[in-house]
């Protein structure tokens, strides 16, 4: 089973984005495919209770039909960090938690599973852990969303260098543009190609009516399921 946890340079980048395009690029291979996000904040109140619109819109994405519960287990209405969203409604977040609720819904079968990070690499979970240590728990290769906009090339190459230093690997990125196209844009994408070395799974350009499946064809996910980045976890 192909299993990756989806990081971005920043929060805003495009990591449900990207997500959604990954998930129907597996789809289109036949694959089965489920998708988490652990935690969110900024939720909104429903009749069925607190829902996140990135979480929705991977459940949507997904081929597997999952419970709310099991693909956004902690939601929080506060749109601020997440440790102090939970702070603020008496909740202890924990990765041995978040570890433990991702690992349940991996039970559900599937060929292809994303985990998606909030925000950047070291997003605190509380005064000690980070979504960082959730990655490193769950050893899972990592997939980096460049937000493609000025000041990536340190924000990109300074993930890059923590994912790595935190022991796991970096199985690819992908150039995002989340806003009109960035001066230097292709100038911008060659120095980081140069420097991350490691492949770039696809450039995703700005348009105003882009759809999922528009980004999907952009993007290489056999680079990916060739890479051998696999877990049996």
């Amino acid at each position: 089973m192909n299993r990756f946890f989806v990081t971005g340079t920043n929060t805003e980048v495009g990591k449900t984005w990207i997500s959604r395009a990954l998930l129907l690029a597996a789809k289109a291979r036949g694959l089965r495919t489920v998708a988490i996000k652990p935690i969110a904040a900024g939720c909104e109140r429903t009749p069925a209770g607190l829902r996140n619109e990135d979480a929705l819109h991977l459940q949507e994405a997904m081929t597997e039909d999952l419970l709310y519960q099991q693909i956004n287990p902690i939601a929080l209405e506060p749109p601020i960090a997440p440790h102090i969203a939970a702070e603020r409604v008496g909740l202890d977040l924990s990765v041995d938690y978040l570890a433990l609720r991702c690992s349940e819904t991996l039970r559900e079968p599937h060929d292809f599973a994303l985990i998606e990070g909030a925000g950047g690499w070291r997003v605190p979970l509380n005064r000690r852990q980070t979504l960082a240590d959730l990655a490193v728990a769950l050893q899972f290769p990592a997939i980096m969303v460049v937000g493609m906009e000025l000041g990536c090339i340190n924000h990109a190459l300074l993930t890059a260098e923590a994912i790595r230093r935190d022991g796991l690997r970096l199985a690819g990125w992908v150039a995002n543009s989340p806003a009109e196209a960035m001066p230097c844009l292709e100038e911008n994408i060659v120095s980081l190609r140069d420097r991350l070395g490691v492949p770039l799974l696809g450039q995703v350009p700005f348009l105003p009516d882009h759809t999922p499946e528009s980004a999907a064809d952009k993007l290489d996910l056999d680079v990916l399921l060739r890479s051998g980045a696999t877990s049996r976890r």
